[in-house]
């Protein structure tokens, strides 16, 4: 026993430290619906698992618990799903899906009396040594669990197909040169994909995450708006990314982001402050030859009337 419930009382005990101990701090019950657990599940709970009543009734629940691994693949290329076996040396290899049903379907296998077969042969390939099953030109409905049964044990793949991403288009909002608009120095830009689903949409600042927005299995249209400086020296990318791969676009500020034609091309404060002062210094270069033109004239006259008297 490893769980008791007192339906009058309410009270119910775990019994986690039966069979050695193996399921120590792994159990967990419901109150109310009066489920069970079993956390960080390993192949060694594999079993049946009862529930009795004072009734009497007895309900059982078969539980089975493969050791294999997951594998994220997109859509059109091919995975393999290595055996671990170096030779076949077993009676019979046999390769299985299991639908969302819970309804198995035998796909390939090998056998001593009568050798390899397999479904959709042009896109099933199965090594005659080693038994593994390589998957070519795969689709998003070959998602799902993919099981290997052998003589004394079984593995299991869960593989997960996703669609080819599009590579992200960035454009900008910055469009309308009005007086409000001729004034300002940040470029509004936007990135969008189309018609995606489990992705995730990002914008990046060299390496560091700046927002991003995700989408689970709703075929949809995702768009993440940014603002950057004109004259900006940084690097952005905008992300588009899945378990399996991803597609990045890199931002040319050059040709995206440029500034209304009435707002002055110096956007940068520093340039501003540069020219600004070589205006003023050009004023008063000017000023000075202006008064030193002027009193080199009035002592000429006055030297000119010196002499004059003289005579």
């Amino acid at each position: 026993m490893i769980v008791y419930i007192n339906v009058t009382t309410g009270n119910m005990t775990v019994y986690d430290d039966v069979f050695g101990g193996k399921f120590r701090n792994r159990l967990k019950l419901d109150s109310q619906t009066k489920f069970l657990t079993i956390t960080n599940i390993t192949t060694e709970d594999a079993g049946d698992y009862s529930v009795s009543t004072s009734a009497p009734m007895r309900t059982t629940v078969r539980l089975t618990v493969y050791a294999g691994k997951s594998l994220s693949v997109t859509e059109g290329d091919s995975v393999t799903l290595e055996s671990g076996l170096t030779e076949i040396s077993e009676n019979s290899i046999l390769w299985e899906t299991e639908t969302k049903n819970n309804l198995k379907s035998l796909i390939a296998g090998i056998t001593r009396a009568g050798g390899m077969f397999g479904i959709s042969r042009d896109r099933l390939k199965l090594d005659n040594q080693t038994g593994s099953l390589t998957i070519t030109n795969i689709t998003t409905e070959q998602t799902g669990l993919y099981i290997l049964r052998l003589t004394k044990q079984s593995k299991a793949f869960r593989v997960s197909v996703y669609a080819r991403l599009p590579v992200p288009v960035i454009s900008s909002n910055s469009t309308n040169c009005s007086s409000s608009s001729s004034s300002s120095s940040s470029c509004s830009l936007v990135c969008s994909v189309v018609n995606v689903s489990h992705v995730t949409l990002s914008w990046y600042k060299g390496n560091s995450l700046l927002s991003s927005i995700s989408v689970s299995d709703l075929s949809i249209s995702l768009s993440l708006p940014l603002e950057v400086e004109y004259q900006e020296k940084n690097s952005y990318s905008c992300v588009i990314n899945n378990p399996s791969s991803k597609q990045t676009t890199h931002l040319d500020i050059s040709k995206l982001c440029q500034p209304c034609s009435g707002f002055v091309h110096c956007c940068g404060s520093t340039e501003a402050v540069i020219r600004l002062v070589l205006s003023a210094l050009v004023g008063v270069a000017t000023v000075i030859l202006l008064v030193y033109d002027i009193r080199s004239r009035r002592a000429e006259h006055d030297q000119a009337q010196i002499h004059t008297s003289g005579m």
